[in-house]
């Protein structure tokens, strides 16, 4: 089963040639890589999988998934 995860662009770098950067996903803070989504601009929200940025997403949308994700019980 795949997940991906909203998460609100903090950092965008270049490193070794590829867009990366940071996302905070409800206070927690991780490394992505932005290649797939070459539109990103800071502060923007891109929904997460596996470490790489699939798509942009509204403000609102994200916001709602990570509402649904956090009232999720223990699996």
């Amino acid at each position: 089963m795949c997940f991906g995860v909203p998460g609100r662009v903090t950092q965008i770098a270049e490193v070794a040639g590829l867009p990366t950067g940071k996302a905070e996903f409800g206070g927690v803070s991780r490394d992505v890589c932005f290649a797939y989504t070459p539109d990103v601009r800071i502060g923007d929200y891109v929904v997460v999988h596996a470490g790489f940025a699939v798509r942009l997403v509204a403000e609102s949308e994200a916001k709602q998934a990570l509402e649904m994700v956090i009232s999720m019980p223990d699996l």
